[in-house]
Formats: structure tokens, C-alpha cells, sequence
């Protein structure tokens, strides 16, 4: 069977146009991109063009777009051989990890991609990105979500922006890469998800009900509280230092994060730092957040942390059940915690 890919177009620095002296996102992608791809068209896997009625610059993300996004997916899933997602780079790993979970056991390829420089723009990036990630959704040894960006493939819950300005923003630094692609396509096929049985939950989520909050030296406990209280808030991911490290010694701060935990918020610890995993009993003040009920976040980037604390909530865990599921690699998001190790 010949491969047929769909290319969702959903906004992003790749298809922007000027407007007014700022760049926008412009509408009928897919008629600018078969006008620069010219006679490639016809070395490339046959593919479609769709685009979202209401397109997206990527600050403006909301958890309502994952749900329209993995919907065009979802109902196009038995008509293509795989999937490329257009998005832009400030918010693609957030989304590239909600996607990860919506599309359990996932057995096709979903790559999203981007650029750094529109289309339009003659130093663009994005014709090698969109080139590259139509020949991987066209391969049937990938069945997972992933993010392609200047020659790496990247699971999309491991992936993170590291770059404001060069070509190279995306890498997993806390996990190794899925393939390269040069002059062929590499790919680790030691590392790749193997096709699951479709098992696709597209909730509804609510975007006030998880929060994130980052620490530093001084943070007043009436931060903590006020974040706690946002209304319907249900989740919140805590960015500490180091192993999971948190000022203990400041006993009112950790006491509003205890009162939040009893009336049922969640709370997940995630590091600031790019490489390691939490392991929140290594040290007293990591100690203070496991003894009231914090939970580890192992080695998820704080990006799948946030989305996979909305998903799990958003398909109704709760107590025990939401601290166990937080804690299981889903998707391939983190490594297992061994048995008797931190966190």
C-alpha cells in the first residue's frame, strides 16, 4: 500500500505572513508549500493539507487546542498511513507530550514539526523540517509521537525548546534521540515505541485546573498559597531545585503546600535541571516534600508534566489513582523508579 501522510497545519512561525509589521499566521499553508516544493513533490510520500479554522500562534496555546488537534487525528486515523503536525516551537513540546497521551497505543507515526524562520522567508528552516518529517510518518517502523527538528527525532514527551534563535531549538537531553536524519534516516530502532492497539482518550480539559509554579531563593510562602487557591485549580507542578529540593527551612511555605495537599491539589515535583531525575528522599529538604504528600516527578520534563497531570485529571483520576498514574511511565515519558530507589 502506498504511504499517505496528513499534514495538520495549526499555526506556528512556519506558515507565518507579515501583517502590519509582525508576523501572523497565514492562512492556505498548504498551497504555499506545494509552490515551494515545486517538482519535489513528486519524490516525496503522497500527502494531504489540512489546517485548523482557527489558527494558532503557539504563545496563545490553550489545553482546549490539544483536544481539537488529536479530534483531526483521531478522525483521519484509518485514512492515512501516518501524520505530520505543524506547530509553532515556543509551545510544541507541551503539546508533542499531550498528544503522547490522548494517542495511547498509538500504531502510526505522529511528527510534529516547525521552524524557526517562516516559509516565505528565503532562509527558512522549514522546507528541510516538513521534507524530513513526511518521509518519517511514512515509515511503518514508527508508531509514536514525536518531534523532528533540524536532523533529530525526538520521542514528544522527552523533547524540549533549548534555543530561543538557532536552528537547532529542540533536543531531549534527558533521554537519548530517536534517529538522526542526514544523508539517510537513522533511526534507534532499539528505542522506539512498538505499535500499541489504539486506545485514544480525547477529553475535555479544563484550563484553570492545573498551574505551575517555579521556585527560587526567597519565594514567599503567600505565593504558594495564592497559586493553591486559583480557582479549580486540581494540579500543581512545582519546579525545585536540584533532586526535588524545596526550602524547608522556610516551615510556612511547606505547610501551604501540606494544607493544599489535604484539600486534595496535586502536587508534582519537577527539576529545574535539564539532565537527572527527582529523588525526593536524597536530601532533607527533598525529604520535607515526600513526608506531606508531594509527588515525584521522576525524570518527566516539566512540559509532559504539566500535560500529563491535565490528561490524567481530565479523564477523572483522582487521590491514589492520580498519584499512581503520575507516577507510571505512559508513553514512553520517563524510567521506571526501581524497586526501594528515591522518589
Amino acid at each position: 500500500m502506498t504511504p499517505r501522510v496528513l499534514v495538520l497545519y495549526t499555526g506556528g512561525t512556519i506558515g507565518m505572513v507579515s501583517s502590519n509589521g509582525a508576523y501572523v499566521p497565514g492562512p492556505d499553508f498548504g498551497a504555499r508549500l506545494a509552490r515551494h516544493l515545486g517538482g519535489r513533490r513528486s519524490e516525496l510520500p503522497q500527502f494531504d493539507v489540512v489546517e485548523l479554522d482557527q489558527l494558532i500562534d503557539s504563545a496563545n496555546l490553550t489545553p482546549e487546542n490539544w483536544t481539537t488537534m488529536a479530534r483531526v487525528l483521531v478522525e483521519n486515523w484509518d485514512h492515512y498511513s501516518g501524520f505530520v503536525v505543524l506547530h509553532g516551537t515556543d509551545t510544541m513540546a507541551f503539546t508533542a507530550s499531550a498528544l503522547s497521551y490522548m494517542l495511547k497505543g498509538c500504531d502510526k507515526p505522529v511528527i510534529l514539526t516547525g521552524s524557526q524562520i517562516p516559509l516565505e522567508r528565503s532562509r527558512t528552516d522549514a522546507m528541510d523540517n516538513v521534507i524530513t518529517s513526511l518521509a518519517l510518518a511514512a515509515l511503518q517502523e514508527i508508531s509514536e509521537v514525536c518531534l523532528y527538528f533540524r536532523g533529530n527525532l525526538l520521542r514528544g514527551n522527552r523533547a524540549r525548546k533549548l534555543k530561543i534563535s538557532e536552528l537547532d531549538a529542540f533536543d531531549s537531553p534527558n533521554a537519548p534521540r530517536l534517529g538522526r536524519g542526514g544523508i539517510d534516516l537513522g533511526l534507534r530502532h532499539d528505542l522506539l515505541l512498538p505499535p500499541g492497539k489504539p486506545d485514544f482518550q480525547i477529553p475535555t480539559f479544563n484550563p484553570r485546573s492545573v498551574a505551575a509554579l517555579t521556585l527560587y531563593p526567597g519565594i514567599p510562602a503567600a505565593l504558594v498559597e495564592a497559586a493553591l487557591a486559583l480557582p479549580g485549580l486540581r494540579g500543581l507542578v512545582i519546579h525545585t531545585y536540584g533532586a526535588g529540593n524545596a526550602p524547608d527551612a522556610d516551615t510556612s511555605l511547606v505547610q501551604v503546600l501540606a494544607q493544599g495537599i489535604k484539600r486534595g491539589i496535586a502536587v508534582l515535583n519537577v527539576s529545574q535541571c535539564l539532565q537527572g531525575r527527582v529523588a525526593q528522599k536524597a536530601y532533607a529538604s527533598g525529604a520535607a516534600l515526600d513526608r506531606i504528600g508531594v509527588i515525584p516527578g521522576a525524570d518527566l520534563t516539566p512540559e509532559a508534566a504539566f500535560a500529563k497531570l491535565h490528561f490524567l485529571l481530565a479523564t477523572g483520576h483522582s487521590a491514589d489513582s492520580l498519584r499512581k498514574a503520575l507516577q507510571q511511565p505512559l508513553s514512553g515519558d520517563s524510567n521506571q523508579i526501581t524497586a526501594g530507589g528515591n522518589g
